[in-house]
């Protein structure tokens, strides 16, 4: 399974270091999502965090930062929906409905189904489908590997994600909340043993 984190939507001190350390500990893919954040603060964060991960990161705003640093790719969302013309690289987008991931698994390399569990970071944010739903869609080949799970994803729920067939997981709110705990360390390498059998 790919492991997946967003970033917080607020800049924090010491942030590129964590970031640095979940890379070194499995960690697939981040994504920085910074809504209100100019294209120069993007820039300050993306070169403190070590040009060797560059290549791991996925851009939610400020698309033409992705070529210039050589990262991943680009994510699509409600406030940035337009793909720049020329853009060579991987494209991911946000889905909330089954019927929004046929439509859009076809065209980009992974998607975001969300919320699946009662969301940490977004008070009031539940979860939008039921087991049963979510077992059927894995049996129609609806959720694959292209699909990753979003919303209220914990250490806890992580088999369930894997049983219903997601490719992965984002986590967001379950691991900012951490970020200072001296027990950090172990809950990483309980995630990268959760996703990757090990």
């Amino acid at each position: 399974m790919k492991w997946i984190i967003i970033t917080s939507p607020e800049f924090l001190s010491g942030e590129a270091t964590f970031i640095d350390k979940l890379f070194s500990s499995g960690l697939d893919l981040l994504h920085i999502r910074k809504p209100n954040a100019s294209i120069e603060a993007y820039i300050q964060l993306i070169s403190q965090i070590p040009s060797k991960w560059h290549s791991h990161i996925v851009i939610h705003e400020h698309f033409e930062l992705a070529e210039e640093y050589n990262l991943y790719g680009i994510h699509l969302n409600r406030r940035c929906s337009k793909i720049p013309a020329t853009f060579p690289g991987r494209i991911s987008c946000s889905c909330h409905s089954l019927e929004e991931i046929v439509k859009e698994k076809e065209t980009k390399d992974y998607v975001f189904l969300s919320p699946i569990f009662d969301s940490i970071s977004k008070v009031g944010y539940h979860a939008a489908f039921s087991p049963i739903l979510l077992k059927q869609a894995a049996l129609e080949n609806i959720i694959d590997e292209k699909v990753i799970a979003l919303g209220g994803i914990t250490a806890c729920n992580i088999p369930l994600a894997r049983e219903w067939h997601f490719g992965g997981v984002a986590i967001l709110g379950d691991l900012w909340r951490r970020m200072s705990d001296p027990q950090v360390e172990q809950y990483l390498k309980q995630l990268h043993c959760l996703l990757h059998h090990v």
